[in-house]
């Protein structure tokens, strides 16, 4: 596009008051500089915009034409520019969000009450298309903020630990793990996983046992934690999954949770987000809250990873 906002800017000066001295001074701009820029701009056009009348410029049909698109768009701008610098004195905005692992989505709808009282007018919106490649949306623009745990290398992006927790084997009261202080990565070679679809993104799998040679016996894919629970309390196969996504059923006994491993599979969860948005009020307060309500807030640290 060869014309710019300040091409435009000059056509309507110039229209309205009818010479460049005067339009200048409006747009504290010098003659000689107008008279350059209005050259510039008819020979990137190829047409004559004004002819002079005397003492005055007025506008050839090829003006006229591009004078009222000027206006048009010098209208909009402003209007633009009006309504981000009240959204920026009433703290409004749009914030767009996505987690690394699923389960997360699952503990954001007390947190969003929260903060939608403080900041009435940021709309916060969760992106669950970009679940799988959060860093790589981030760094599109696509997203503001990313919950992951997976590393963050890339100099554009600034990160803040906001909690951690472990990743613990899922089985049935009656299963063999249940009676073990931790399972082995060798044992998971004959056992069924549940891992959340698609199977070829699990962080379990990834980075853990395909590594490792543990592959499961079987790996089938179940897109709802509801689904995997009730299936591994069937005793029909285990998942590896962070305790506080199924607190309730441990609670209750109806399932049981063992380490990976006697170390335990730790995960470190930080906020991801373009350096220019951690300066952001609404941001920080936004990651403040979910440092003070993280899932494993209120019990000894548990998991960290990615997807499970």
């Amino acid at each position: 596009m060869d014309l710019e906002v300040r091409h435009l800017q000059l056509v309507a000066a110039v229209a309205d008051v009818g010479s460049l001295t005067r339009a200048g001074d409006r747009l504290h701009l010098t003659q000689s500089a107008l008279s350059h820029q209005l050259r510039d701009i008819e020979s990137r056009l190829g047409a004559a915009l004004f002819l002079r009348v005397g003492k005055r410029l007025v506008l050839t049909p090829a003006g006229e034409r591009l004078l009222a698109s000027a206006r048009d768009v010098l209208e909009r701008l402003e209007l633009v520019e009006r309504e981000i610098r009240q959204m920026g004195k009433e703290r409004a905005g749009v914030l767009r969000l996505t987690t690394e692992c699923y389960t997360c989505y699952h503990w954001l709808p007390p947190l969003l009450i929260h903060y939608r009282r403080r900041f009435p007018r940021v709309e916060v919106r969760i992106d669950v298309a970009s679940t799988g490649r959060p860093v790589e949306n981030l760094l599109a623009g696509k997203i503001d903020l990313a919950i992951v745990s997976s590393a963050v290398s890339d100099r554009r992006l600034a990160t803040r630990v906001v909690f951690d927790d472990e990743l613990m084997v899922m089985v049935s009261r009656h299963h063999r793990f249940a009676k073990q202080s931790h399972v082995k990565l060798s044992e998971m070679r004959d056992e069924t996983l549940f891992v959340y679809p698609p199977k070829e993104e699990s962080g379990v799998l990834r980075r853990v046992l395909l590594p490792a040679g543990a592959t499961p016996a079987r790996i089938e894919e179940v897109l709802l934690t509801e689904a995997i629970t009730e299936l591994v309390k069937a005793g029909l196969g285990v998942a590896v999954l962070a305790p506080w996504a199924v607190q309730p059923l441990l609670d209750a006994g109806a399932i049981v949770a063992r380490p990976l491993t006697a170390r335990g599979l730790h995960r470190e969860w930080r906020a991801a987000m373009p350096k220019d948005l951690a300066r952001v009020d609404y941001v920080r307060e936004f990651i403040d809250l979910l440092e003070q309500n993280a899932p494993t807030a209120s019990r000894p640290k548990l998991v960290r990873g990615g997807r499970t």
